[in-house]
């Protein structure tokens, strides 16, 4: 499964630079109490070396491409090479927290991804995700203005996202998933000023569809809704 066409075209369509991505603004998402971490697509390692830089935490990594697992291995305790999660083998019952940052859109069945991490978290553990937003303002304004639907190597339309999802949509899916989501924000703000049509229609277009990307912050059958 490693080997897989869907596979090879991931790692043929990713520059080097996606796998050193540290996501920054997915740290204070971590629950600070969180002792073990798993984070699938850790890349070379770099948000796993932030978050133990903030905290004491044994943490693990998941990670498709053997180069990018060499080098992450390095900073994270522990490196398992191979596919989410049917490709690597993993201590059910142990982790504190399950980070996702821009990972499920690229799965083809990202339900059961989440659902079969539960398996790993510990009776109070979490799941971390980060999800791009497909009602992001520059995508639908290239959609319905300019006709275009137009595959790039980053962003919304990323040539290999599988999956893509709204703010609701996202919801949806955890909930489908068993998870019950206690904090959802908007991150990347786009400044919607940039495009002058919207100084007319800015309250149709406030809201969800200027955020890039959606943080998520869920655990199993607990806690109440934030929104921003």
């Amino acid at each position: 499964m490693i080997n897989s066409p869907a596979v090879k075209y991931f790692k043929d369509n990713k520059h080097e630079a996606y796998f050193e991505c540290s996501r920054e603004e997915m740290v204070n998402y971590v629950p600070e109490d969180a002792r073990t971490v798993l984070e699938i697509g850790c890349g070379v390692g770099s948000f796993g070396r932030l978050v133990k830089q903030r905290q004491n935490v044994e943490f693990w990594g998941v990670e498709v491409d053997p180069v990018a697992a060499e080098r992450a291995s390095i900073c994270l305790d522990r490196v398992k090479i191979g596919l989410f999660p049917d490709g690597v083998e993993l201590p059910e019952k142990y982790f504190d927290c399950v980070v996702f940052n821009d990972v499920l859109e690229h799965m083809i069945d990202p339900w059961s991804a989440l659902r079969i991490a539960k398996d790993y978290l510990t009776s109070s553990g979490h799941v971390v995700a980060s999800v791009p937003n497909i009602r992001y303002l520059p995508t639908l304004y290239r959609l319905i203005v300019r006709g275009e639907w137009t595959y790039t190597q980053t962003g919304v339309l990323d040539r290999t996202h599988l999956r893509f999802f709204t703010k609701k949509s996202m919801l949806e899916m955890f909930n489908e998933a068993g998870y019950k989501v206690s904090r959802i924000n908007g991150i990347y703000a786009y400044n919607i000023w940039q495009i002058p049509i919207l100084e007319l229609l800015l309250p149709r277009f406030i809201g969800e569809t200027k955020y890039i990307n959606y943080a998520i912050l869920a655990c199993p059958k607990r806690g109440n809704v934030e929104h921003n």
